[in-house]
């Protein structure tokens, strides 16, 4: 899958992003969540931060999937969401492109 980076101004707290995008004649609209959590705010006592990211995903809203897992600091690590309806949209339209071929 290819990737296009947006800089996204560095807010505290979550971002909801919506993105309406037209790709090869076909009009589709994703919705992104970015959340910044500090790793002093880690609900489970581990010094591991993998099981940390485990939990906070597995605690995270049911209609949302981990997209991506930015780069971590020694403070924080960001976490990307994408609506679960959008995630299925998305690999419809790999699946389409790659019978097409």
């Amino acid at each position: 899958m290819l990737n296009l980076a947006i800089p996204l101004p560095n807010i505290p707290g979550k971002q909801d992003i919506e993105i309406e995008m037209t790709m090869n004649g076909k009009r589709q609209k994703f919705h992104y969540r970015v959340e910044v959590y500090r790793w002093a705010d880690c609900r489970m006592e581990t010094d591991n931060r993998v099981d940390c990211v485990r939990g906070l995903v597995r605690e995270y809203d049911d209609e949302w999937v981990v997209y991506h897992i930015g780069m971590p600091t020694d403070e924080y690590v960001p976490l990307t969401f994408i609506r679960k309806e959008d995630w299925a949209m998305q690999h419809q339209w790999l699946w389409a492109g790659k019978q097409k071929k």
